[in-house]
Formats: structure tokens, sequence, C-alpha cells
């Protein structure tokens, strides 16, 4: 991975709403990269609906098998992922944010979410909105409100493809990699770290 052994965890905290492939996504750079990752996945994802010919690099698989690997991935780098848990509400309190849920209270330095078509919890966040209602982000994935990300459809009006979604998160985690470093971030591996972090289960 991008991180070298002797780095440690970042102070900064990322909790990403949505468990579908835009918040695994997320969760994955995020988390495999030091920042300490939470995700809430009330596993509502429409990937359950789905089989994949059109994702590139993966010539067929069931959404549901998809989404079980995924949700491994992000396990083993270590994100504390929270299956059922559902996000009732998110606040700015100045100084990032505290999350709610019927099980308790959450504080992170940054908001990913990723919930579909669902947009409420952006717009009580007072997230700026397109005149189609979709979400208003930049090529970041950052909403008007600081250190808040929205992802897949709830910016998309058309495409809803998990490729793109993936891409989204991705593009997410990696601004809040690179407002913490101060520089641009690259998540570039190569064979080396591969070898390092997977030992024998290296894929070939």
């Amino acid at each position: 991975m991008s991180t070298t052994e002797d780095e440690t965890e970042m102070d900064a905290t990322v909790i990403v709403v949505g468990g579908g492939p835009a918040g695994l996504s997320a969760a994955l750079f995020a988390q495999k990269n030091g920042l300490e990752t939470t995700v809430f996945d009330t596993d509502e994802t429409w990937m359950h609906k789905a089989h994949l010919f059109n994702y590139l690099g993966i010539g067929s698989v069931g959404g549901s098998e998809f989404m079980a690997t995924a949700r491994q991935q992000v396990d083993d780098f270590g994100t504390d992922r929270r299956q059922g848990e559902e996000v009732t509400s998110v606040e700015g309190d100045g100084d990032g944010f505290v999350v709610e849920t019927d099980d308790g209270t959450y504080e992170a330095d940054y908001v990913i979410l990723a919930t579909g078509a669902n947009r409420d919890l952006a717009a009580d966040l007072e997230c700026a909105f397109t005149d189609e209602g979709l979400v208003d982000v930049d090529v970041d994935m950052e909403t008007s409100v600081d250190g808040v990300y929205a992802t897949g459809a709830m910016v998309r009006p058309e495409e809803w493809q998990a490729a793109i979604a993936v891409g989204d998160g991705a593009a997410a985690a990696l601004n809040i990699l690179s407002s913490e470093k101060g520089e641009y971030y690259h998540d570039f591996d190569v064979p080396a770290d591969a070898a390092r972090v997977f030992g024998e289960h290296v894929a070939e």
C-alpha cells in the first residue's frame, strides 16, 4: 500500500454513511492509508439486484457476491463496519461532525455520504443542491459544506453504475487524504507493497 511501514495512523477520522460500492470504496481508500474510518451499512444497496458484466476487470459476478468481497476487503484493512446500524442524523459541531444512530453517538472530522438516491442527510446538513435536485459537488465530490462529501446516485441523475460509484468514493477519500497530508496524495501500489501486505496470499 502507499503508506510506509513506519507511518502511524493520522488523527483524522472519517465516517461513511452507506455501504454500497461508493461507500465501501471510500472506506477502503481512507482506512488503508491511515484514516480511522467507520462505515454504517444498512445493506439497502441496489447491488443485490445486479449481476456485473460491465465492470472493467471482472468477467461476470453476482451483485451480492461482489458486495461480500468488497466488505471483506474493507474489513481486512481494519475498517469499523457497523452492519445494520442506521444513521438518523448528522450535524456539524464547529470542529467536525456528530453522527447519531439508535445505538450511539459518534464524532468525525469528515463525513462521506453514500446513501444512493436518498439525499435527506445532505439536506439536513444544508448542502447546496442543483436545480435538478441533486447534491451539488465539485470534482472531488465535496459538497458546499466543508468536510462533507456526497457520492453516487446522490449527485448523478442517471449514471447509476457500480464503476462510477466506486470512483466517486475513491475521489472523496483521496481528497480527504490530500487535505490531511497538505499535498496531493497518490494511492499507487506496486508489487512489493502487495507482497508486504498479503505475503504468500498475494494474487499472481
